[in-house]
């Protein structure tokens, strides 16, 4: 088969000396699926952005269709036949499936949008594909799953024949991922190239052909995805063998340590929650899985006091968190790891060590009438970095500066080093590499091991699955499923997180109280 793009000694070196790429090589062979990976750092959104158009090389070639080019912005790499479908949706939220799939080439009469060949070229276009939308419908209305469709039709729309997908199963049920997979599987055999970006091995492992991975931004193989197990790619990436643990469930029921009930929420007139009720309880991982959009969010909002609970009841160790500040409630033994470390993790200007310890500052050994006792801060801050195995050449780094694995880890040995009575984990591993995920894994388990109760709420199934003694399912605002770990499999939580199931006849102990 020939080779319809080539990267050849690619490398990309930012203001400041930091280097992103090095001697990068690459190829995509014409109708082929192509999996990209390597940890958070390694290099991979850099070399998509170099093909995309929106970053330029500073050394290396780019050969497209067996021509050395250039790509010097998106709408040339459009016009060549490259399209990029990232990982956030961008997408008009008020505008329908029709409008957003057609922005900026919309068929016009006169001077009007012609609306019925608008919605003719949307269904055209997705019955030639496989692809099931509602052209009608505003896409702040349809599920995750349609919406990528949408961003996945617009490039085709365009005339991509090569398509990068990056994290294309992030947000997606067992389910869905399935659906999308037969569809890329059909566009391959209709002449398209993939190079499909992933964290997620075992699906790397099943819809590629090969695999090219990245480690410190140079290429460490270009290999058969047939030939090789997740083992031998995880080694490649990490540079290490990935130790997983025994993931041993909590076999006995402790005291409950943080109790909702019956917790309701409306916002302009919208039912967000609907009766929520539950319990986590002393030496045990509640998860809650959910696709993205039904609550949880509002959920985690309440529960950390951001926004009021006007309907039922959360209680921390038997104390009600209704009118208690967040100060309040980590005096009691309350930590969180949020799902934005950027924007609620961490101070951004501060330094590692002053965001390390931000939470303690106001105990007696770091502060003495009013006044900070600087030696013991630091003396702390270097102790957590060294056991979280953070990246840092000093302590006093800004800890902008830092990776993404790196600064969640700054938040997880913040929040979990306290021994906390309870944790509330959000989405506690996004965004971040195969390393770190294994390190942050452990550590919960550690906690939980030592007797603290955590909340696990995550987007990925396969985190939940592996973490969780229990797992509740959230749907439309309210929980669906209630599962004992051991007792349920991926299609049942995925069925259940796509509205098509409800388990509520045997609620497991530990997730809810007896009624």
């Amino acid at each position: 088969m020939d080779t319809i793009l080539e990267l050849k000694n690619i490398t990309k070196i930012y203001p400041g000396g930091v280097v992103a790429n090095r001697d990068v090589n690459f190829d995509l062979i014409d109708g082929e699926i192509h999996a990209l990976v390597g940890e958070n750092g390694a290099g991979k959104s850099t070399l998509m952005k170099i093909i995309f158009g929106m970053e330029q090389p500073n050394d290396g070639q780019i050969i497209y269709r067996g021509k050395q080019t250039e790509i010097n912005d998106p709408n040339q790499a459009i016009e060549m036949g490259i399209g990029m479908v990232h990982q956030h949706f961008m997408l008009v939220p008020s505008f329908t499936v029709s409008e957003n799939l057609q922005l900026g080439m919309e068929p016009t009469k006169g001077v009007f949008i012609d609306n019925k060949r608008l919605l003719e070229v949307t269904l055209e276009l997705a019955n030639r594909y496989g692809f099931y939308v509602e052209p009608d419908k505003p896409v702040e209305n349809i599920p995750v799953a349609m919406k990528q469709k949408v961003e996945i039709l617009k490039v085709l729309l365009r005339g991509a024949k090569v398509l990068i997908l990056d994290e294309p199963t992030a947000v997606l049920t067992p389910q869905e991922t399935k659906e999308l997979f037969t569809q890329l599987k059909m566009l391959k055999e209709a002449g398209h190239s993939i190079i499909f970006i992933s964290h997620k091995l075992k699906e790397v492992k099943e819809i590629s052909d090969r695999v090219t991975v990245l480690r410190d931004g140079k290429t460490q193989g270009t290999l058969k995805t047939s030939e090789v197990s997740e083992k031998d790619i995880s080694l490649l990436m990490v540079g290490r063998d990935i130790t997983s643990f025994d993931m041993l469930r909590a076999n006995h029921i402790s005291d409950t340590t943080f109790s909702v009930r019956n917790v309701s929420l409306k916002l302009e007139n919208n039912e967000i929650l609907k009766n929520i009720s539950f319990d986590v309880r002393e030496g045990q991982i509640l998860g809650i899985a959910g696709v993205e959009g039904n609550g949880q969010v509002e959920l985690v909002k309440q529960l950390t006091r951001e926004i009021p609970i006007n309907i039922g009841e959360v209680k921390l160790l038997g104390q009600t968190i209704k009118d208690m500040s967040m100060h309040g409630m980590r005096k009691l033994g309350f930590s969180y790891i949020p799902e934005d470390r950027m924007e609620k993790g961490i101070a951004s200007e501060g330094t590692i060590y002053e965001n390390i310890v931000a939470d303690r500052i106001v105990q007696d050994k770091f502060t003495k009438r009013g006044i900070l006792n600087t030696k013991n801060i630091i003396s702390k801050a270097k102790d957590l970095i060294k056991e979280y195995h953070v990246k840092t050449s000093s302590h006093n780094q800004k800890i902008a500066a830092l990776s993404g694995g790196n600064i969640q880890k700054v938040v997880v040995a913040r929040e979990a080093s306290t021994n906390p009575k309870f944790l509330l984990a959000e989405q506690p591993t996004r965004g971040v590499d195969v390393g770190s995920i294994e390190f942050i894994h452990n550590q919960l388990i550690k906690l939980r091991d030592q007797g603290s109760a955590i909340l696990l709420i995550s987007a990925d199934l396969e985190e939940v699955m592996k973490l969780s003694d229990q797992i509740l399912v959230m749907y439309d605002g309210e929980i669906v499923a209630y599962f004992d770990n051991k007792d349920v499999s991926e299609e049942e939580l995925g069925l259940a997180m796509l509205g098509l199931s409800k388990h509520d006849e045997s609620r497991p102990r530990g997730a809810i109280a007896n009624e």
